[in-house]
């Protein structure tokens, strides 16, 4: 079947690791108090509080959120709170979104390719939007059919990849996933998608393993 969509990951793929862990997870650190005192009963702030007090009952939802945040726990409702937080720097003009200047043209050329783009990321929906509607080259949101995280299911589970590939309407062989991490290209390729590598080496380059490489955006290969 021909290529009809390109489904991507962000952080390693089209942003830095260093973006997110030098900058966004930073700020959101230090805002996490006052913003829960500012927000008690936002629902993401509801949410998360309730999360942290399910597992550790008798501690301060604050003390557990931290340690979270530390660890960078991939828990949904963290993951919505940290989107919110993020929102005031988006907002005020402190944060940018990064995204690769290959990222930047590669998702253009897939778009006036007619191909369908969609994102799929461990950071909230509203965080992965926040980012391309604030992004380093303008609002890029727009380029986007569809966002996804983990409500869809684990990043490393291969019925995520099936249902994301049924949400939208498509076969999974019909899909192109691309990551820099091979385990989720792994349950992308179990769950029927084609997939490809992008190894930057931003955080060294991985083991061997059976997909196709590209550096960068530039180097993908979309032919049906």
């Amino acid at each position: 079947m021909s290529l009809k969509l390109v489904l991507t990951d962000l952080e390693g793929t089209t942003t830095a690791l260093s973006f997110v862990r030098d900058t966004l997870y930073p700020y959101a650190r230090a805002h996490l108090a006052d913003y829960l005192r500012a927000h008690p009963d936002a629902p993401e702030v509801r949410a998360a509080c309730a999360a942290a007090l399910a597992e550790a009952p008798g501690t301060a939802p604050l003390l557990t959120l931290s340690q979270w945040m530390e660890e960078d726990r991939k828990h949904t409702a963290l993951k919505a709170l940290q989107g919110s937080i993020w929102d005031l720097g988006y907002a005020d003009g402190t944060l940018q979104g990064h995204l690769w200047e290959d990222a930047v043209e590669g998702l253009q050329g897939i778009a006036k390719r007619g191909l369908r783009i969609a994102v799929f990321s461990s950071g909230s929906v509203a965080a992965q939007q926040r980012l391309f509607r604030h992004s380093t080259a303008g609002d890029l949101s727009g380029l986007i059919c569809a966002w996804f995280d983990t409500h869809v299911g684990a990043k490393r589970d291969v019925d995520a990849y099936r249902r994301i590939a049924q949400s939208l309407g498509v076969d999974a062989n019909e899909v192109l996933f691309l990551s820099d991490v091979t385990a989720e290209l792994d349950a992308a390729a179990d769950a029927g998608m084609r997939t490809c590598c992008i190894e930057r080496g931003e955080a060294g380059y991985p083991a061997p393993h059976r997909h196709p490489r590209a550096r960068d955006f530039s180097e993908l290969e979309l032919a049906n």
